[in-house]
């Protein structure tokens, strides 16, 4: 494996999910330095050609991050996200090999608690994503499907007549149905300041964010009332 020498411009991601594939190629577009590691094959495949140094690899230890170029980087984005064990073991790995920023993903407030907890930096995309699109959403009308990654996606339902005159509140809505409200949309107007004590009108929107399984089934019982 081929070492990159440290420099600010030097760049180390590590999983090749949407998120970490979108930001090892918006750094090499912007012509930073960039080393990849990734255990499936066919995810290096997609971007192969477009990252000069990115390496398949079954188990990320301490030699592979040396060896690979990964430990001589000025920065590294640990972009694990299901696996959380994983995500910790190598995010500590990374920092105890003296990268000095380490940025990790992830899924939750616990675990980004103890990748803080181990001196990383944290970052939430799904959540963020959700908060930067509720403020867009102020001079958008519609929206109707946003993909975060596999699990997850922020969507636009239309509501049934069912639920008109209904209160998020009276249908217990979060606990339900497992999905987070950040905005509704109604006679083209977008309301990111939802109240659980709002009242439901038949046609409003309602933008939300969750388990792709989740919307999916919120869908169906939509449509069935």
């Amino acid at each position: 494996m081929k070492q990159v020498g440290k420099d600010p411009n030097s760049y180390g991601i590590i999983g090749l999910g949407r998120f970490g594939t979108t930001v090892a190629l918006e750094l090499a577009k912007a012509g930073k330095d960039v080393v990849v590691l990734e255990n499936d094959v066919s995810k290096i495949a997609e971007i192969k050609g477009q990252i000069d140094h990115i390496f398949p690899v079954e188990t990320i230890t301490q030699e592979v991050l040396v060896e690979s170029g990964i430990a001589h980087c000025a920065t590294v984005i640990v972009c694990i996200g299901s696996n959380i064990e994983s995500s910790i073991l190598v995010t500590l790995n990374v920092i105890e090999l003296g990268v000095p920023r380490v940025i990790a993903k992830a899924n939750s407030e616990d675990h980004g608690k103890v990748l803080r907890k181990i001196g990383a930096e944290v970052v939430y995309p799904e959540v963020e994503s959700g908060i930067r699109l509720a403020k867009s959403l102020v001079s958008m009308n519609t929206l109707e499907f946003l993909e975060l990654d596999d699990d997850t996606s922020i969507s636009t339902l239309k509501l049934s007549p069912s639920f008109d005159g209904r209160t998020l509140q009276d249908l217990n809505f979060r606990k339900k149905f497992h999905l987070n409200i950040i905005a509704i949309i109604r006679e083209h107007k977008t309301n990111v300041a939802v109240d659980p004590t709002t009242i439901l009108h038949e046609d409003d929107e309602l933008v939300v964010i969750g388990r792709n399984d989740d919307i999916a089934r919120f869908e169906k019982l939509n449509i069935k009332e």
